[in-house]
């Protein structure tokens, strides 16, 4: 089944959409930081996100990870 139409798929792909473009950001920061407006640009929010609420998205990892562990 596709990521679209399972909700739990979509949100790991989101999780490591951010946590990706994070580290991406660490590592090298021009790299996003060139393309803030139009499609390339979630890339770059997904850094942000990534970089100011890392405890949260930290949290939803560790948690989605139990989950795909542990579940039937």
């Amino acid at each position: 089944m596709s990521a679209i139409f399972n909700f739990q798929s979509l949100l790991t792909v989101i999780l490591l959409l951010i946590c990706t473009c994070a580290y991406l950001r660490a590592l090298m920061p021009s790299l996003l930081d060139k393309n803030k407006t139009g499609f390339l640009g979630i890339f770059w929010k997904c850094a942000r996100i990534g970089e100011r609420k890392s405890p949260y998205v930290a949290v939803c990892c560790i948690v989605m990870a139990f989950t795909i562990l542990f579940s039937e």
